[in-house]
């Protein structure tokens, strides 16, 4: 399957090649593109191929090292998530009638990794929308999880988290409203950071046929994804910064460092229950292994405080903040029925089904008291932040599932512990980072019974980005990090 001692190598480990001469930019983009090739009729993780400018790019990118340029991603090969903008590529977002969309500029985050040397293989299969954690569509099929393609790599970057785990370059970008950097993280074994909302700017991250804009979808961020956790700092501090057009909305660069440089300095409050819906033995297992080996290091543990928002609650108002963005894009047929069925609803109904429905169809005034609460959210979490350094939690409840692409997502269920649940409730774990606009860091810390991946995130400080990228770091140095999936390492 064309594997070389390249496939697997990290950004960084790839640079040190490259400055020291042992490898060239067209090698490493050469060998990349025969992983491509050989193996992705399997996976089906690059839905979209640029081979001939992506050798371009890796031969001016040798070129220029030539010269003396110096770089941070020079001659580092990686792939984009199909639903930014790259010029002279359809943009489709599964879309089957936009299959056709080819955007005139980059979006501002390919720009950002292009000026900084990337060779660009080709974008990343995402689900319809960007709206599931499963990543299929009409126009390019279904990609199937590295580690059994039976299952999901979840979505909406799962594209990107295969293509990682399979070794297509060494570097992705992908983006998060519901969880959808951290959840392909967590399904493929991979790394991801879903930086402090803002921080990377989003024009270009835009559903066809719509121009670009700048600004920032409430909620919705864009972030790196990798093997490695130390390569997430590497493309963060690319993409990261203002757009320029938007007035400086957004954040300039210059974030704190890490609260810390040993893991025995960090405290830690790790959490693996969540009151309104349980998380699987195997996820428990794993996040307890690693509250154990934190513990040995010296870092201070804890399970539980007072300070912690009320999660049930917390989840609430995600959902209604949540939805309250999904349905801004909806037909006006199905916004109908979502006001016809939120018009039924008992007042006393807190389910969580309840809520997606009110956010749904919220009005400007209840919204206003949603985002008031948000402020105290935010409020809650800095006490917490200044009693801990970082939060551990899962992802989402389970280890990848097997495909199901029943169209009614309020109907298909999941198995926890050998239990049916709501699908959609699985958004409450990404929603404990997300609510807020809180920074979380996602690496692998496991395998289940059955050879999957587990993951866990690690929530940081509002703008301190660096520290849950550097407790992640530490973690994946200490315990260790990324494992191919076995039929994907010969």
């Amino acid at each position: 399957m064309a594997k070389s001692e390249w496939t697997y190598k990290t950004a960084g480990e790839m640079a040190d090649a490259l400055a020291a001469g042992r490898v060239s930019a067209v090698e490493l983009a050469k060998d990349a593109i025969a992983r491509i090739e050989s193996c992705d009729e399997r996976i089906n993780a690059v839905c979209v191929r640029d081979f001939s400018r992506a050798l371009d790019q890796a031969r001016e990118a040798d070129q220029a090292r030539a010269r003396g340029e110096r770089k941070p991603l020079l001659g580092i090969p990686m792939t984009v998530k199909e639903s930014f903008n790259i010029a002279g590529l359809p943009t489709t977002w599964g879309f089957p009638l936009q299959k056709d969309f080819v955007p005139a500029e980059d979006a501002l985050v390919v720009a950002r990794v292009k000026a900084a040397g990337a060779v660009i293989l080709g974008k990343t299969n995402v689900p319809i929308g960007l709206a599931d954690w499963q990543s299929y569509n009409d126009i390019y099929g279904v990609t199937g999880n590295p580690f059994d393609t039976g299952r999901t790599p979840g979505g909406s970057s799962g594209g990107s988290a295969a293509a990682l785990a399979v070794g297509y370059g060494a570097l992705s970008l992908g983006s998060d409203i519901g969880g959808s950097l951290r959840v392909p993280a967590h399904y493929c074994g991979v790394c991801t950071h879903k930086p402090t909302f803002a921080l990377a700017a989003a024009r270009g991250h835009t559903p066809p046929p719509f121009p670009p804009m700048p600004g920032s979808v409430d909620l919705a961020v864009i972030g790196p994804m990798a093997r490695s956790a130390a390569d997430l700092a590497r493309l963060l501090d690319v993409i990261a910064g203002p757009d320029g057009l938007d007035d400086g909305v957004g954040y300039q660069l210059a974030l704190p460092p890490a609260r810390h440089a040993h893991l025995k300095d960090y405290r830690v409050l790790v959490l693996d229950t969540h009151p309104l819906v349980p998380t699987e033995a195997c996820v428990q297992a794993a996040i307890e292994d690693l509250a154990g080996q934190l513990t040995k290091t010296g870092a201070k543990v804890a399970r539980q405080s007072a300070l912690l928002p009320d999660l049930a609650d917390g989840s609430r108002l995600y959902m209604r903040l949540l939805f309250s963005v999904l349905a801004s894009s909806w037909p006006p047929e199905v916004y109908a029925r979502f006001q016809e069925a939120a018009a039924r609803l008992d007042a006393k109904d807190d389910t969580l089904a309840a809520e997606r429905l009110r956010g749904a169809t919220i009005n400007h005034r209840d919204w206003m008291a949603a985002n008031l609460r948000r402020a105290h959210l935010r409020a809650q979490w800095r006490r917490v932040f200044q009693t801990f350094d970082a939060v551990i939690c899962p992802v989402v409840p389970t280890p990848a599932y097997p495909h199901d692409h029943s169209p009614d997502q309020e109907v298909r269920r999941i198995t926890i512990n050998g239990a049916p649940h709501p699908y959609l409730d699985q958004l409450l774990w990404p929603g404990v980072a997300t609510a807020p606009g809180l920074p979380a860091t996602a690496i692998p810390v496991g395998r289940s019974p059955e050879g999957l991946p587990i993951g866990v995130q690690i929530i940081g400080p509002w703008l301190e980005d660096r520290t849950p990228l550097k407790l992640a770091e530490l973690i994946e140095r200490e315990f260790g990090g990324f494992a191919a999936p076995p039929d994907f390492n010969n």
